[in-house]
Formats: structure tokens, C-alpha cells, sequence
């Protein structure tokens, strides 16, 4: 029987079960997805999962189970059921859907950490980095920046110097498939039952590292390419793979494009650091593009700011702002279309 405890099961899921009408149905964590198929792991094993219809066709796309989610599910046959209710989510990784303005896309759920995970060669981009604690900040995930492949030659001054607005806010690990000593360190920081994504782009070694940490080959990996010297990408489905002794990992596909969903301007601040030059704007709503009297931009000005931290702001605000705008008339469509359904509905038919 397999222990859910390890998983991360806790009491705070057993009341929530309880509240379900399904409550005597079995429970269980999806660990793998597959569009509408889902890989649950249960106190009774493994069970390959569909969706029943009631989830189906009453709810959002993105209201579908992720790996991470916790669910109640009705067993057909010792490996096969179909998943009845979703458990209320808590700490989700959420991108913009692909090709979309207004849809959102959950990766991970209850989820405690998040490595970010970029490797010391051309893939390096703080720009990048900055973009993906946007998207933490807002469901409390803890972020840590993982650098792999530190048996390339790099400036670590350099690294570190385009790290300094950061690096005081979140752990840095420095790691190599080479250096077993790094890969303890890494170890070291996660918990028992705590959940870790692994997020980055194609090619920096998430699956790798996942392997090593786990100290066996569990994922897939692609060996280096020979045209462009880096790791090819092989992770195609978000995946949850269970430490020994400690924490529960989850390997996600390279991102090529991390949308932000996220409209709060607080949050913005927090992961800029704005807040302190904000407050001695002359201007309550300043907006600090050209205002007289704008702290942030005399910050820039004079070097206490980066400009290029500063110009990485404005676009995540724009783009947030673009996102919340989008979300906002959709909404409001889809309340005329409920609105004028239900007048059709109310209005009897006349008789010519």
C-alpha cells in the first residue's frame, strides 16, 4: 500500500475530502498528464484516469487537473478510473495559455518550491528570471534559482554582479552532473513531503538534475547535440517523480515563452524592488514613464536602479495590464451571453 503521507497528504486534504459528495471514493495525487488522461498515484497503486463528465463539461479548461492536483476518483478496474472531484488547489504554477490573451494555463499545483532552472551558457537571462518570480510571487511559491552546467567556463563575477537585485531575495545554487557536492547541497534544501517544480527553458538539464538528485536514472534524457553543444529537450508532460526519503519533484517541458498572468501591482513592486522609490514620488498614481517628480526614474538616472530591471518592469506591467484588461472583457461577454440566454429562456414563445 502505498504511503500518501510521502506525497504530501495532510489533514487540510482529509476535511476538504470530506466535504465532497464523492467522499467515500478513493483519493489519490495526479502525477502525469496526458491532455484528458491522468496518471493518479493512490494508497492502492497507480491508476490511468479520464475525466468523468460533470468536470468534463461544466468547468474551465484550465480548471482540469494538473500534475500536483489532488483528486477523488471512482476505480473502474485495478488500474483504470475515472476522476469524480478536484480538491480545492493552493500554491499553482499558472502560465499564459499558448496562442491566447486571456487563458490561463495551471502547470503545478500545491506546489512549495519552484527551481528555476537555467544553465550557465547562452541560456542565462535574468530578464527570464524575473519574469518567472512574477508568476511565483503570486501563489506564495518559494523560488530558487538553480545554475547548471557550471563545468562550462563562465564569469561567475559577471553572474553574479546581473544577480545582485535578486540574489539577496532568493537561493542561488551553482551545480554540476560533474561536482557531486553540488547536487548534495541541492538535496539538502528540499524537505520530506515538500513539492518542487522544475521550470526553465528546453535543454538546461531539469531532467538530468532530477536524476541525480534522485540518484537514478528515472527520466528520460537526450544526449548533447552536436550542432548547437547544448542538451536537447525531452520532457514532453509535466511529470511527478518521488524522492527517497524526502520530497516530491515534478519535471515540466522547456518553455520557450512564460506568459504572466499575474495583474497585481503590488507584486510587481515586490519583485522589482520599486516599492522604496515609489514612495518618494511626487505622484500617488505615478506611473513612472515620464512624470516630473518620479523617483524611480531619477533611480535609473543615477544608477541606483538597472535599466535594464527597470525596463523589464514596464513590460511585465504592460503585458500584466494587457492580461487583466483581456480577462476583464471576457468576463463581461461571457455575462452579456449568460444574461441574454437566460431572457431567451424566460420570454414564452408567441404563437403568429
Amino acid at each position: 500500500m502505498t504511503n500518501l503521507l510521502l506525497y504530501g497528504w495532510n489533514d487540510l486534504l482529509f476535511q476538504q475530502k470530506q466535504e465532497s459528495i464523492f467522499k467515500d471514493c478513493l483519493h489519490g495525487r495526479v502525477s502525469l498528464t496526458h491532455k484528458t488522461c491522468y496518471q493518479v498515484v493512490s494508497e492502492q497503486g497507480q491508476f490511468s484516469c479520464d475525466l468523468a463528465g460533470n468536470i468534463l463539461h461544466s468547468r474551465d479548461a484550465s480548471e482540469y487537473p494538473c500534475t500536483g492536483d489532488w483528486v477523488i476518483f471512482q476505480a473502474i478496474d485495478d488500474n483504470k478510473g475515472i476522476i469524480l472531484d478536484i480538491l480545492d488547489r493552493k500554491k499553482t504554477l499558472y502560465r499564459l495559455k499558448a496562442g491566447a490573451i486571456s487563458e490561463k494555463q495551471a502547470i503545478a499545483s500545491h506546489v512549495d518550491k519552484a527551481f528555476i532552472v537555467q544553465s550557465l551558457d547562452n541560456n542565462f537571462n535574468v530578464r527570464r528570471i524575473e519574469r518567472f518570480l512574477l508568476q511565483l510571487a503570486d501563489e506564495a511559491i518559494q523560488p530558487v534559482l538553480v545554475l547548471t552546467k557550471t563545468d562550462l567556463e563562465f564569469d561567475k563575477n559577471e553572474v553574479e554582479n546581473a544577480l545582485s537585485h535578486l540574489s539577496h531575495k532568493i537561493p542561488v545554487f551553482y551545480t554540476s552532473n560533474q561536482s557531486p557536492s553540488s547536487i548534495d547541497a541541492l538535496r539538502e534544501s528540499i524537505l520530506p513531503s515538500e513539492t518542487v517544480v522544475f521550470t526553465g527553458s528546453s535543454g538546461v538539464g531539469k531532467s538530468t538534475l532530477i536524476n541525480a538528485l534522485c540518484n537514478d536514472e528515472i527520466l528520460q534524457t537526450a544526449s548533447i547535440s552536436d550542432s548547437t553543444g547544448k542538451g536537447k529537450h525531452t520532457t514532453t508532460s509535466r511529470e511527478m517523480v518521488l524522492m527517497e526519503q524526502s520530497g516530491i519533484l515534478i519535471d515540466t517541458p522547456g518553455i520557450k515563452v512564460f506568459g504572466v498572468t499575474s495583474d497585481n501591482p503590488d507584486t510587481l513592486s515586490e519583485v522589482f524592488d520599486m516599492s522604496s522609490f515609489e514612495e518618494q514620488c511626487r505622484f500617488k498614481d505615478c506611473q513612472h514613464i515620464n512624470e516630473k517628480g518620479c523617483a524611480v526614474i531619477e533611480a535609473v538616472e543615477n544608477g541606483d536602479m538597472d535599466k535594464g530591471v527597470y525596463t523589464n518592469y514596464l513590460k511585465l506591467r504592460k503585458e500584466a495590464s494587457h492580461y487583466a484588461a483581456s480577462v476583464h472583457k471576457k468576463r463581461k461577454q461571457e455575462k452579456s451571453f449568460s444574461k441574454m440566454v437566460k431572457g431567451i429562456k424566460n420570454s414564452p414563445f408567441k404563437k403568429g
